[in-house]
């Protein structure tokens, strides 16, 4: 479950939703689950991740060069977004509660999104 820090409102749609709709569909389901599931693999256990540390910095040979070749057709900011955005869906549809923010380190942005565990139990 994905919550805005903001508002503390459940999450239930993907940004951008044009564009991922456009770049995800020339991914096949299995490389879908592939991602998904490796994603899931890498967060599980976790209390913080943020989205552009998680996949390095050259997906070749990985479940990831798919968004990359097919996805967004080589176009490298393109497939930083769609990854983004695969991850987003990704957090939105895990059992604990996650939230997510923009933040720098020491005075510089980090790219993409951080997201961290929250609990909002009583």
């Amino acid at each position: 479950m994905l919550y805005s820090l903001d508002r503390f409102q459940l999450v239930t749609t993907v940004p951008h939703n044009r564009e991922f709709v456009a770049w995800t569909s020339r991914l096949s389901a299995a490389e879908i689950k592939a991602i998904k599931d490796e994603l899931n693999h890498r967060i599980n256990g976790s209390e913080v991740q943020t989205s552009s540390w998680i996949p390095g910095s050259n997906w070749t040979g990985t479940v990831f060069q798919p968004i990359y070749e097919k996805a967004c057709l080589k176009n490298v900011d393109a497939a930083a977004m769609c990854f983004g955005l695969i991850l987003w869906q990704v957090m939105m549809e895990r059992p604990e509660e996650w939230s997510f923010g923009r933040y720098k380190l020491k005075d510089i942005p980090i790219e993409g999104l951080t997201y961290f565990r929250i609990d909002r139990a009583p």
